[in-house]
């Protein structure tokens, strides 16, 4: 039975979310992780102008949902997650490489600004479900 389950949530498009004082907390910790990526970056004396160009550069992800919400969810999602970035900056450490350090916080502090916005990781269901929950127009509309 517990398989079968398994499997029937497999095949849906969950759309479930976090809610109460972890979604709070979810969101402190995103404004966290955009607070110390930014001081870093600013103690690290990186160049502002590079930080205000790169970080709106994950959100070029949107436009894989002119595919499909599907495809639009994988590729926001891999460039929304901390996976990435996080090897990025461990590949900077060992490689002694500023520029790669430098990409790796502007990256991280733009993911943990839209996570202390609401704007979380996506379900397939459509771009306005997220693990943070409903965003956009129709939350609104539905939260009435």
């Amino acid at each position: 039975m517990e398989n079968t389950a398994m499997a029937d949530l497999a095949n849906t498009d969950a759309t479930g979310t976090v809610t109460g004082g972890l979604r709070t907390m979810l969101r402190l910790e995103g404004l966290t992780l955009f607070a110390g990526m930014t001081l870093l970056y600013a103690v690290w004396g990186g160049s502002w102008w590079i930080y205000a160009i790169l970080f709106l550069a994950p959100d070029l992800s949107f436009v894989a949902y002119l595919a499909d919400a599907r495809t639009g969810a994988v590729v926001y999602n891999a460039a929304h997650s901390y996976m990435a970035p996080m090897t990025l900056m461990t590949t900077g450490f060992a490689l002694t490489s500023p520029l790669t350090l430098s990409i790796a916080m502007i990256w991280l502090a733009h993911i943990g600004f839209d996570r202390t916005l609401g704007y979380g990781l996506k379900y397939f269901a459509g771009f306005g479900f997220t693990h943070l929950g409903r965003i956009g127009k129709d939350a609104k509309a539905s939260a009435v």
